[in-house]
């Protein structure tokens, strides 16, 4: 099972290429999953997803037996609890900038006292039909955490957060942060530093690396920091990308 495995391949440090989707739309996880890639990231941070819509992608994502993470708009207990019984492999949270931080959502994302609220009745649990022992482990091999590293508070305390039982990854976001320390782009050596410090953090926690980038390309360059994990872009830059390039091909054609 790709779902069920997705956790192990990506702390085994397998390259693992994925997308996040920005159109809240059950489709377009259909035919992202007809692509090769190996997993989908569902953005409800910036993207409109409400639960409604979540639900939906959630679901085709678990039929077909593609992993779909979730980027929640904010860690509360809330936004986890919903994401995780609706079907998501695992979450990426932004703003993990603390220790205390990454334990609160390291135990929102887990069952145990204060942790998950358990429910037998949802999608992930298949919907009643299968057993409390069996779904704790589930949950234990399956469920992915993923604190996201976009302020320099982050980076300096990454070896602390990635020391954290039930992290289980570190993203980098390579935008926010290069705002945080002020600059303009994302070429900056500040960043190019807090990319090498974060990933020396994740290697020695054994914990898996990440990050946004917008190509092959830049994932190539990137994967010298320890990098294994990859978003690349997005539908939309994809579809912008597409459409650009047929609609200069037509032009050019000379009547």
């Amino acid at each position: 099972m790709r779902t069920g495995g997705f956790r192990q391949r990506m702390l085994a440090g397998e390259i693992l290429a994925g997308t996040f989707l920005k159109t809240p739309a059950y489709e377009m996880v259909e035919v992202l999953a007809l692509s090769g890639l190996d997993f989908v990231c569902l953005d409800a941070e910036h993207a409109p997803f409400d639960r409604g819509r979540l639900d939906a992608c959630l679901a085709l994502a678990r039929a077909l037996d593609f992993p779909a993470l979730v980027r929640v708009g904010s860690g509360s207990a809330e936004n986890i609890l919903q994401a995780l019984d609706s079907g998501a492999v695992g979450l990426v949270v932004p703003h993990v900038f603390s220790v205390e931080r990454a334990e609160e959502i390291a135990r929102a994302a887990r069952f145990g006292h204060h942790g998950r609220g358990y429910a037998g009745s949802t999608r992930w649990a298949g919907y009643t039909a299968r057993k409390m022992p069996d779904l704790l482990t589930q949950s234990r091999d399956e469920t992915v955490v993923i604190a996201q590293i976009e302020e320099p508070e982050g980076v300096r305390s990454a070896a602390d957060i990635a020391a954290v039982t039930g992290i289980d990854g570190l993203f980098v976001g390579p935008a926010d942060l290069s705002v945080a320390y002020g600059k303009t782009d994302q070429g900056s050596e500040d960043l190019l530093t807090a990319l090498r410090d974060v990933g020396t953090a994740a290697q020695a926690a054994g914990k898996a690396y990440m990050s946004f980038v917008p190509d092959v390309a830049k994932a190539k360059e990137w994967a010298a920091y320890g990098m294994t994990t990859f978003f690349l872009a997005s539908e939309q830059s994809w579809v912008l990308a597409g459409a650009r390039g047929a609609a200069q091909g037509v032009h050019s054609i000379r009547g």
